[in-house]
């Protein structure tokens, strides 16, 4: 191991809000202090960098990723309003990217990916159709994902390649939803080894230039493999990417189901993530009390009566969190809707009765999303130790008055979504992640999505929006006791340096006066995060001392 030394910055650290500069040695934090104290130290340094007025601050940790699903995604076609505002430019791209293909693979076997339509940015306001992705991809298979990544459209040839329409969540449009769309997802996702270990290695680094020092991976049957998860496990293994926590989304009744799921994969810290309780809002399969406002049954799938659907029952929600408790890992949830989350606290009710309320809260279990926390709800979370894996960055993306849950729930029942202030200030644990790529892995964004909340009543903090971002994700692993997610003297070197405008400042390039009022009132320094300041930019980041992105370099 190296020492460095950064200087002549502002340093984020509670230890001393005023601090310019920081050593790391061996891969930790081995002083904070001063800059004028820092040029005694730079001579015993093997590194020294010059931040120029730089902030250096934890690294981000991603509660919720889909490593696989994102590598894909960012080498596929990009359906997303950034790259297709029109149903017209949508296919556009599909177009430029079937041709594409084909010189590549002439023979038209492979299948076109694209990722991150959503119709209600749309003017028209409807999905894509398996004509048209016929039509503009000369026949080839092609499997558009919508945003949310619980429904897609498959084109014709890749419909038939696995009997898609005889499957439940089948609609001649050629959109699928549950048993349908897992079908042509996995023939979508037969890729030589090759690329699948490119796409963990580019989601990986996309992660890393993000400031992102590690992600909490939750893989399940419908999104990778087992085997591919110990790749993933082997490749951040190396300490030349971000760190990965994994969890796995398979369901287990019992303590023998979850010993011999540990047995195969030692290395989880969850069974959890995506094990569904419901789906979710964009593909009205998110389990409602009240209908969907723009009700529509889901072919072959959700019931007529357009309340979404429930997949888990409490007695089965209870059994799996009684079994991982009771071989010490986290169990956990994907929860979107009212009425999943009142399954969800029957299902802790139940557990707590059979197995007592002191095991239940010990084992830490965690739910991921939960976009509706009642007063009852938080109530029991609170009782029963549960935390909160939520993504902000899904409100400015579809919150708001005319956003996608107001369109498909009411605008009466949108706005009570997402609570971050009461959960907050109740004393959930939470983290926040992207569930990338239903959102980008970019988590500045996050940040400022939940300092900007649409409810002002609901906004955090700029510092506790932060620290859920950083140390909250730590906290959520279980590894919070190793001083991680804190910048002070002993705790491992996870840390991103960035360029950035500070609080209440407009102009860039000012050194240290520029973060001078955060550290007058005695907080760590914070970038500007007003909408319409620009985002930080990533100049380094570092997991146990080791630069996995460098443009300093």
């Amino acid at each position: 191991m190296t020492s460095t030394l950064y200087r002549n910055g502002a340093i984020h650290s509670s230890a001393d809000p005023f601090a310019e500069a920081l050593l790391v040695d061996d891969g930790v934090i081995a002083w904070i202090g001063a800059d004028d104290t820092a040029a005694g130290l730079a001579a015993r340094a093997d590194r020294v960098i010059d931040l120029d007025g730089a902030l250096v601050a934890p690294g981000f940790v991603d509660a919720h990723v889909h490593t696989l699903e994102t590598g894909l995604a960012l080498e596929s076609v990009v359906l997303s309003a950034a790259g297709a505002p029109t149903r017209a430019a949508a296919l556009d791209a599909l177009a430029a990217g079937a041709r594409a293909l084909d010189t590549a693979d002439p023979d038209g076997d492979e299948v076109l990916l694209a990722f991150g339509w959503d119709e209600q940015g749309w003017p028209e306001r409807r999905p894509l159709t398996r004509e048209e992705l016929d039509a503009v991809a000369g026949g080839r298979p092609v499997f558009a994902t919508h945003a949310d990544g619980h429904h897609a459209v498959a084109s014709t040839a890749l419909a038939a390649r696995v009997g898609a329409d005889s499957l439940p969540g089948w609609d001649p449009s050629g959109l699928v939803v549950g048993e349908a769309l897992r079908a042509v997802r996995q023939a979508a996702r037969d890729l030589p080894p090759a690329r699948r270990t490119r796409a963990y290695r580019v989601a990986l680094e996309r992660a890393a230039a993000a400031g992102i020092v590690a992600v909490h991976e939750m893989s399940a049957p419908h999104t990778d493999t087992r085997d591919g998860l110990r790749e993933l496990m082997d490749l951040a293994g190396t300490g030349v990417l971000p760190q990965v926590v994994a969890y796995r989304g398979e369901q287990v009744e019992t303590e023998d189901d979850a010993r011999a799921l540990l047995a195969a994969l030692p290395f989880l810290t969850g069974i959890g993530g995506d094990v569904n309780v419901d789906g979710s809002i964009a593909s009205r399969t998110a389990a409602m009390r009240q209908p969907y406002s723009d009700r529509r049954a889901v072919p072959g799938l959700a019931p007529e009566d357009g309340h979404g659907l429930l997949f888990l029952t409490a007695e089965e929600i209870a059994a799996h969190l009684a079994a991982c408790g009771a071989v010490g890992v986290q169990g956990g949830f994907h929860v979107i809707g009212d009425r999943a989350m009142d399954e969800v606290v029957r299902g802790l009710d139940i557990a707590a009765k059979e197995h007592g309320a002191g095991p239940l809260r010990a084992a830490r279990h965690r739910v991921e999303h939960a976009l509706f926390v009642d007063a009852s709800a938080l109530a029991s979370l609170l009782l029963y130790g549960v935390s909160l894996s939520i993504q902000p960055a899904w409100d400015s993306l579809w919150g708001g008055r005319g956003g996608l849950w107001a369109a498909r729930l009411g605008g009466a029942r949108a706005q009570n979504m997402s609570p971050f202030a009461d959960l907050a200030g109740a004393g959930i644990p939470l983290a926040f992640g992207s569930d990338s790529p239903v959102t980008p892995l970019d988590p500045w964004q996050a940040v400022r999505a939940a300092v900007s909340h649409d409810d002002e009543s609901q906004r955090l903090s700029g510092r506790a929006a932060f620290r859920a971002h950083t140390r909250g994700g730590w906290r959520l692993a279980g590894l919070d006791g190793t001083g991680a997610g804190e910048l002070a003297v002993g705790a491992p070197a996870h840390l991103a340096v960035w360029r950035a405008e500070a609080y209440g400042v407009r102009s860039s390039g000012r050194g240290l006066s520029s973060w001078s009022e955060e550290a007058r009132a005695g907080q760590p320094v914070l970038p500007d995060l007003d909408p319409q300041a620009s985002l930080p930019q990533c100049l380094q980041t570092v997991r146990a001392g080791v630069p996995i992105h460098d443009t300093f370099a």
